[in-house]
Order: C-alpha cells, then structure tokens, then sequence
C-alpha cells in the first residue's frame, strides 16, 4: 500500500534503540527525512549506517538528554532549523520506573519530566507551526495501564493519554491530528531484562491471544501507518498492538 509519505518531515524522540529505532528506520524507508533524537550519539550513528545501507533516507541526528531544562525548545528549533518545517512528531521516548507504594518524590518527578511535560512541551513547541499550516500529526507512545504494581512511567504515560485526546479535540479543526500507540509486552532489552525465554513462553501462552511477544516492527508499521495520510481521518484514537494481551478497555 502506497502511504504517500516521500518528502515530509518528521521527529522521533527516543530513536536509538527499541521501539523508536524501529519506527524512524521505517519512516525513513517511507521516504521520510527524520531527525533522530536520543541521548546516546554512538547508538544514533549505528541507525543511521543502517538505515542508508537498506536505503532509507539517511536521519538527522541529535544528542538531547530530554530530562534537561530547555530540551524540547532545541529539538523543535533544530528540526525547524535543519529541515524547513516538520509534518510529523512521535514523542516515543521513556524509561520504565517501577516503584514501591511509598516511592520518592524525585522519582516520580523523573517520569512526569520525561514522559509527560517534554511531550507536551515540545508538542505546544510546534503546534503553531502545525496550525498555521494547516497540517500535522502527533503520535505518542504510552504505556499499559493493567500493571498489578506501581510504575511511574505508566501513571506519566496515562496522563500523556488523557491530555491527548484533549488536545485532539482542539487542534482538529486546524487539521491537525493527536494519537496514542500503546504497546503490550514487545520484544525489546527491557523486556529481555523481565522475562527469561521459557518466562517469556508461558505467559505468552497463558496471557496472549497471538501466543508471543511482539517485535519492534510490529509497533513501527502500525505507528508509520497512523502518521501517513492513509489515516487521514483517525485522531483522538489509541491503537493497540499487543496481541491480544490487554483485558480491559480504557
């Protein structure tokens, strides 16, 4: 299917490893220029080797720790700087903080920083630039929110939900559109951390309608497809890949 992508723009925070490795690499087999933002520069060079070698549009690179006062103003000022204007943004950066009953306040201040106020920032950051051309689409990957314990990335990421279908609302009308890709358990360096392969097999097998963990691909072409003119008529929306893992609707 021809998504009509060649030529736009975009951003994708988190974009050296994981997920967000494998949604700018298949953006940029799409056509798309990206800049690449993440915190680790060695990481960011590897994607781009790879991405030119399968002969995508080789990614700008940016090295921003998004925990950092002033980050979203520099990602969205480099991006406007270096390509001209910007046609998609996926906040996908996150790290998980699983935390006791009682967690620190500085810890949970690290999640909302990161996984709630830089979206939202870098967001507001280009949603003149959205408006005023009458075109944009944000993507903002979340979080499960059916875990039995405590993580403040989730609660963060919850929030990142709520605020987007608000936004999708108010921004509608300029043609801009605001979604949520929610992962299940995806097969990733975090996840290898959490379950060993025969850990991995049983809950699957006990929890999955599809019987295994995702891959990273599974998550980039849905992301790709939702950002692409195709979905032209899809906001306020959050799309799930997890195989069927999820027992609740929210």
């Amino acid at each position: 299917m021809e998504l009509f992508m060649k030529g736009q723009k975009a951003i994708v925070t988190g974009a050296s490893q994981g997920i967000g490795r494998a949604i700018t690499k298949a953006l940029a087999l799409e056509g798309v220029e990206v800049l690449a933002v993440a915190r680790n520069q060695e990481l960011l060079d590897h994607l781009k080797a790879d991405i030119k070698t399968a002969g995508g549009e080789p990614p700008i690179t940016l090295v921003s720790e998004l925990t950092d006062a002033g980050s979203a103003a520099l990602i969205a000022t480099t991006a406007l700087t270096e390509m001209g204007q910007v046609d998609i943004l996926v906040n996908n950066a996150g790290r998980s903080q699983p935390l006791d009953a009682v967690g620190p306040d500085e810890k949970w201040q690290e999640s909302f920083t990161l996984e709630f106020e830089r979206p939202r920032q870098l967001t507001q950051a280009l949603l003149p630039h959205f408006m005023e051309r009458k075109q944009g689409v944000v993507l903002n990957v979340i979080s499960t929110f059916e875990l039995k314990s405590i993580n403040a990335s989730a609660v963060a990421k919850t929030a990142l939900t709520a605020w987007s279908k608000q936004l999708s609302a108010q921004v509608g009308p300029f043609n801009v559109r605001v979604n949520c890709l929610q992962p299940g358990l995806i097969d990733t360096e975090n996840t290898r951390r959490i379950f060993t392969p025969q850990q991995r097999k049983e809950f699957a097998g006990a929890n999955i309608a599809l019987g295994d963990f995702g891959e990273v691909e599974d998550m980039a072409n849905t992301a790709v497809f939702l950002v692409s003119p195709r979905a032209r008529y899809v906001t306020g929306a959050v799309w799930n890949v997890d195989g069927g893992l999820r027992h609740y609707p929210f």
